[in-house]
């Protein structure tokens, strides 16, 4: 059966295991590319962060019983739970930073070579690097817009925002990481364009 997405959350708030399994269902593929964005590989798999999906898809079924609708949608909700379990496993991993694994005893892995990984690593690492300069609602709003490929409009009932707010601060954080992109690599932003 299809249901609305408002039709969908009352049904799971009520109890009804079909509803929560379609609710979880539709918004779990979000969650994980949000917590993906957010927290990356570490030791070049996602399993970190797919464990945090894991836990806001729990937090999420536990606070169902209490949610209750104020005209935002559902997603602001969940997103609201996304950040505050990515930002408890971002501290957590601070408190208990370990030195990575010797890379000499990883098994072989059929997925790409060492120079692609590394490659992707070394873009995974300055992109997030470039993001700690942004603003926590600028690099919010990037991470949701480019990431998780929310609309302005969703973004904003998210951070409480309008969806032209969102668009001019996702504006203004993609120029700025152009800005710091280019710093990085020693070209000016015209020179970069006409490359």
């Amino acid at each position: 059966m299809t249901w609305s997405e408002a039709e969908l959350v009352d049904r799971a708030v009520r109890g009804e295991s079909e509803a929560t399994a379609a609710l979880l269902t539709s918004v779990q593929p979000g969650v994980v590319r949000y917590c993906r964005a957010r927290l990356g590989r570490i030791g070049g798999a996602y399993t970190t962060a797919d464990d945090i999906s894991q836990e806001v898809c729990i937090a999420l079924l536990k606070a169902l019983p209490r949610y209750r609708q104020q005209g935002v949608p559902f997603s602001a909700f969940v997103y609201g739970i996304a950040a505050r379990k990515v930002t408890d496993a971002q501290r957590a991993a601070m408190r208990l930073a370990t030195p990575t694994p010797d890379p000499a005893f990883d098994r072989p892995d059929t997925d790409p070579g060492p120079e692609q990984r590394a490659v992707a690593a070394d873009q995974a690492r300055l992109l997030g690097q470039l993001l700690q300069h942004l603003p926590d609602t600028q690099r919010e709003i990037v991470v949701l817009r480019v990431a998780v490929g929310l609309s302005a409009d969703e973004v904003g009932h998210t951070l409480n925002m309008t969806s032209v707010a969102v668009r001019v601060a996702q504006s203004r954080a993609l120029a700025r990481l152009r800005t710091l992109a280019a710093e990085v690599f020693n070209e000016t932003p015209m020179e970069r364009r006409a490359a």
